[in-house]
């Protein structure tokens, strides 16, 4: 199998379409192209950059709006942290997955996990965020 390397212009364009479907906002999604862009070499293999953009994303957004999780005084010893982490990380995957084509072992690397928590993570979160795009879409 040949294997085509993406551009960093080609990069730079996977990297925003995932920002924006991460944080759905052009200024955040400018902000965090950005980010990635300083903290990465364009020139270094996809899975490092998209790795670097994961790191991005985590420290700057989390993913609180899309869980509704709500800070108590009680922090449970990073469980809400790590359940942003988690949430962040499904979508990720997805988006991985649909927008730039990559293959489960790709991703599985990107994200730190098995190749079968990522098989995983796929199913369930194709079928939740279909869900809740017809839910937004009947509102």
């Amino acid at each position: 199998m040949i294997e085509i390397k993406k551009t960093p212009m080609d990069l730079i364009d996977d990297i925003y379409s995932l920002a924006y479907w991460m944080t759905g906002n052009e200024k955040a999604s400018n902000e965090l192209v950005s980010t990635t862009c300083l903290n990465a070499d364009l020139k270094a293999p996809e899975t490092e950059v998209l790795k670097t953009f994961r790191e991005c994303y985590l420290d700057a957004y989390g993913q609180s709006a899309d869980l509704d999780i709500h800070e108590t005084t009680e922090n449970n010893g990073g469980l809400i942290e790590s359940l942003r982490q988690w949430a962040a990380d499904i979508k990720l995957s997805v988006l991985l997955s649909e927008l730039t084509g990559m293959r489960h072992a790709q991703i599985s690397d990107i994200i730190g996990k098995p190749v079968d928590t990522v098989r995983l993570w796929l199913f369930w979160g194709r079928k939740f965020f279909a869900h809740d795009n017809l839910m937004r879409a009947s509102a």
